[in-house]
């Protein structure tokens, strides 16, 4: 009878246990995501480096991460899901362990590339490692300690790498993932259980080549677009080329082989297709908001950057505080009704954010911040969740791995479309305003202006040019925070294309049996 008693309680404590390394391994990933972006600066100095070859530390990563994403779930059910997490976290930590070290930027280059290529399926396997560790009754609460992981890592990794860089060294952002990764690998080595190999599966070389490729020259593209002039520079015309027909050949290859690299069975569910396509409004929104709003309180308000840190932690506030909500009021709300106020609120919040000058207070800021988080985090659990309700269980990893798959290119995709756009409408609003900055305008002939402001004078000039500037810039954040509230509210609709999710196991229903 003890024994039966105790049986369930150490099952418990183990899943906890679990469920601590795949979150460590979860947020290590995410972390790196954003960690690096305020180091870069010091990076430069300290590595003797050009503005483009600094700009490698971060697309080296990108780059890497992304091509290896789509294989996870072959290779996970070749060799076992165990094996392949603990050489990805173990893999990571080394690689991050070599960045730290790093003494010139080509070894830090070819360090972020190992370290992306491992941490690639950190998040995906920690995903499906959680979702067969609960019952489906129980999978809105995994999926919302799982999400705030994924969610609140980027969030909070610029504020970190801030802190570390200006307190300690650059060095510092990638060595703080050595005890973590090594927590991570014991834990995992201890706690997780081994799925059964298939040493039957054949790998197909030729779709993952092509899919490598359309994604590697894509993620380059974009990348390097704002840099070197978008289609204006042949380098972005012929990797765009280079993209397009990595992947036709891949579609081509996928559709006509018995077994494709990419096993196509997943976009039948109707929920995994319904939560892939708000996966892409999720990558789009929170990673451009992310791009669009530091350099907005640091450059044009002025925020000194643990300020801006701090005001941007009420993001991740509002996610951590929706992901306990949702987790426990899922059982007993369809997810579609989740998604459909979650993203309401992110619409809202993006249009107040399209509203914002020089003389928005800092408490407006951090409140708007807090409500999109919030919003983020009812979308971000229930889409999880209902994602995979259906999907059968044989098809889990590929699923996890498709899902981050599409969030990271999402993610570029909108992160090069807002910078490109505010770069664009910055320009074309400052040849507007400057039209009205004439001798023949009364107002600036007044006297009280003129004191302050006299464009007979290069100081005036110069002064005219610096304001005009910032009012462009002001234009054309607007622009981009409109762009994405349109986006929100035009996905909306989109909510009941998701469908019933049944909560608990049952004898009777497919729905049920398949979720198990």
């Amino acid at each position: 009878m003890n024994a039966a008693r105790a049986a369930p309680g150490r099952t418990r404590t183990r899943r906890a246990l679990l469920t601590v390394c795949t979150m460590t391994a979860t947020i290590m990933q995410a972390l790196d995501t954003t960690i690096a972006n305020v180091a870069l600066p010091y990076m430069q100095g300290s590595l003797s480096a050009s503005l483009d070859q600094i700009n490698w530390v971060l697309t080296s990563y990108i780059v890497a991460a992304a091509v290896m994403t789509a294989p996870i779930g072959w290779v996970s059910d070749r060799f076992g899901r165990k094996k392949l997490f603990i050489v990805c976290a173990s893999g990571f930590t080394l690689a991050s362990l070599l960045c730290g070290l790093a003494q010139n930027v080509e070894q830090i280059v070819a360090f972020r590339l190992m370290q992306g290529a491992f941490g690639a399926g950190l998040v995906p396997l920690s995903q499906a490692v959680m979702l067969d560790a609960y019952p489906i009754e129980q999978r809105g609460q995994a999926m919302a300690i799982w999400g705030m992981g994924v969610m609140l890592g980027p969030i909070m990794g610029p504020t970190l790498g801030g802190y570390l860089t200006e307190n300690y060294s650059w060095h510092w952002v990638f060595l703080i993932n050595l005890p973590i990764g090594l927590l991570t690998v014991a834990g995992l080595a201890v706690f997780m259980d081994e799925t059964r190999p298939k040493t039957h599966l054949r790998f197909d070389w030729f779709g993952f080549i092509a899919l490598a490729v359309g994604i590697g020259t894509l993620q380059l593209m974009l990348d390097r677009g704002e840099q070197v002039g978008w289609f204006d520079s042949p380098e972005i015309v012929a990797e765009a080329i280079v993209s397009a027909a990595g992947f036709y050949f891949f579609l081509a290859h996928s559709l006509t082989t018995p077994e494709p690299f990419v096993r196509f069975a997943i976009f039948k569910d109707r929920n995994y297709l319904a939560g892939c396509f708000f996966m892409v409004v999720i990558g789009i929104v929170l990673f451009s908001t992310m791009a669009l709003v530091t350099p907005f309180m640091q450059q044009m308000l002025g925020y000194p950057i643990m300020t801006a840190g701090l005001v941007l932690g009420s993001r991740g506030v509002g996610t951590f505080f929706a992901m306990v909500a949702v987790g426990r009021v899922f059982s007993n709300i369809e997810p579609r009704y989740l998604l459909f106020v979650g993203l309401g609120l992110c619409a809202a919040t993006l249009h107040t954010m399209a509203g914002f000058t020089e003389d928005t207070p800092q408490s407006t800021i951090f409140i708007t911040g807090a409500v999109q988080g919030f919003g983020l985090g009812m979308v971000f659990v229930p889409l999880n969740t209902a994602a995979f309700a259906t999907l059968p269980a044989h098809l889990r990893t590929d699923g996890t791995a498709i899902l981050t798959l599409v969030r990271n290119m999402a993610s570029s995709v909108g992160i090069s479309v807002v910078i490109a756009n505010l770069s664009r409408m910055t320009t074309a609003m400052h040849a507007r305003l400057s039209e009205y900055v004439t001798p023949f305008n009364d107002a600036l002939q007044m006297p009280d202006v003129v004191r302050n402001l006299d464009l007979a004078t290069d100081t005036g000039r110069a002064l005219a040019d610096a304001m005009l500037t910032k009012q462009a810039a002001f234009i054309a954040y607007a622009n981009d925070f409109t762009l994405l509230t349109w986006l929100a509210i035009v996905s909306i609709p989109f909510v009941f294309a998701v469908g019933k999710v049944g909560r608990r196991p049952s004898a009777r229903g497919p729905a049920a049996a398949v979720a198990e």
